[in-house]
């Protein structure tokens, strides 16, 4: 029976992994048990850093004490330049103290949640780290010229292999995320939008200024805007074109939301959202989920997949998506066909009038009126939804299963 404790054991732990979160650390906690570095953490928590350090796994937060915090301060940036700035300091990679002096050929690029954000242009959001002789490692972002004058000063907290905290000696200077950040009210956002691939969308909301005032009012308290690629928009415009203009206005405005979701907010916050259209009874609204990094956006007729982020700036952020997600209260879902009947019960079935044959065939002659009438959506669509539907139950049936024997085996052992 001894024999058995280590496989017991084994299979226990196993079990107690699968019901662990991805992540189990939190920034600001971290922070507060050193209080010399707590001007950094308090602005990590002003500019909703925090949040997203929390959500991510494999990263490493480069902080900075209270005395390298006033030095940054003295320049006076905004709350947007100083987000910028705190951005280039958080590393989308693991760097504890060891790896820090076993980097293979000494010297290495890491990606960081500025460059993550998509406003930093060719490899400023980079920033290298070099393993001096002597022990003395060395950082400094990738647009500064090749200069390395920030270095390491001691390992803070480190959770391997999920969350690393090191201090550096000053804050990383870099050009373009010390520059100037325009508030949320002075973004262009179709500007950003029709440079990225969605200049079609881009194009049709600033034609509706209804619409583009919806998007605009709700700039500064927060926005994530879904735009579609043009290719798909370009297929889509004809039907569109059918709608009334209250229908185009409402249908501009269920690609946006009224609050800021960056990516990893969206993979943990899956369920139903309400968008710039959502009135009332009018629920324009769609559901939000997720399988490992690839997030979707549904509705009762179709279903999208965000395809690249084009801005996440904190209180805005914006997406393309691989197709138009189209509202049910506009569009209506393909019409599933009936089984056909059996032969006994076809020739038994009763035969449609003749008055009512020929009010069908006049109402399919007839010209359809622009209205807000649901139009016809895409016949594979809902096919797609039912697939992804189906899918996710698998894996949740799976994963259920696979606990459950773990669990047997568990006792069988006993």
């Amino acid at each position: 029976m001894q024999r058995r404790h280590p496989l017991l054991l084994l299979l226990i732990f196993s079990v107690f992994l699968s019901f662990q979160t991805s992540n189990g650390h939190n920034i600001t906690r971290l922070l507060a048990k050193h209080p010399s570095l707590s001007t950094f953490n308090h602005y990590l928590t002003l500019t909703h850093l925090a949040q997203e350090i929390n959500r991510r796994t494999t990263i490493t937060v480069l902080a900075l004490d209270n005395a390298a915090m006033s030095s940054l301060l003295n320049k006076n940036p905004s709350i947007y330049t100083m987000k910028n700035v705190l951005s280039l300091h958080v590393l989308l990679d693991y760097f504890g103290a060891k790896k820090l002096h076993q980097i293979t050929n000494g010297t290495a690029l890491a990606a960081t949640m500025f460059q993550a954000t998509g406003v930093a242009p060719g490899v400023s959001g980079f920033v290298n780290i070099t393993d001096f002789k002597g022990g003395k490692v060395g950082f400094g972002a990738e647009d500064n010229g090749g200069d390395l004058d920030s270095f390491f000063v001691k390992s803070v907290e480190e959770l391997p292999y999920n969350i690393s905290v090191i201090q550096i000696s000053k804050a990383l200077p870099s050009a373009i995320a010390e520059a100037p950040t325009p508030g949320p009210s002075e973004l262009n956002i179709t500007g950003i939008m029709s440079a990225h691939g969605c200049k079609v969308f881009a194009g049709t909301l600033l034609a509706n200024p209804e619409a583009m005032g919806t998007y605009e009012d709700n700039l500064n308290g927060g926005l994530t805007v879904f735009c579609p690629l043009d290719d798909a928009f370009k297929a889509f415009l004809p039907k569109y074109k059918n709608l009334t203009a209250s229908g185009k206005e409402s249908f501009l405005e269920f690609f946006g939301v009224p609050v800021y979701q960056s990516l990893s907010m969206l993979k943990s916050n899956n369920g139903l959202m309400n968008t710039l259209a959502t009135d009332g009874a009018s629920k324009f609204d769609f559901t939000v989920q997720n399988d490992g990094e690839q997030v979707t956006l549904k509705t009762k007729i179709n279903t999208v997949k965000i395809t690249g982020t084009l801005l996440d700036e904190q209180p805005v952020a914006i997406y393309t998506i691989d197709k138009v997600l189209m509202p049910r209260e506009l569009f209506k879902a393909a019409p599933t066909p009936a089984p056909a009947p059996a032969p006994e019960e076809a020739a038994d079935a009763p035969k449609a009038s003749k008055s009512k044959s020929k009010s069908k065939s006049k109402s399919k002659s007839a010209p359809t009126p622009e209205s807000d009438a649901p139009a016809d959506s895409p016949d594979d669509d809902p096919a797609d939804q039912t697939a992804d539907d189906n899918a996710a139950s698998s894996f949740k049936g799976g994963r259920f299963v696979a606990v459950g024997l773990s669990f047997l085996l568990v006792f069988l052992l006993l």
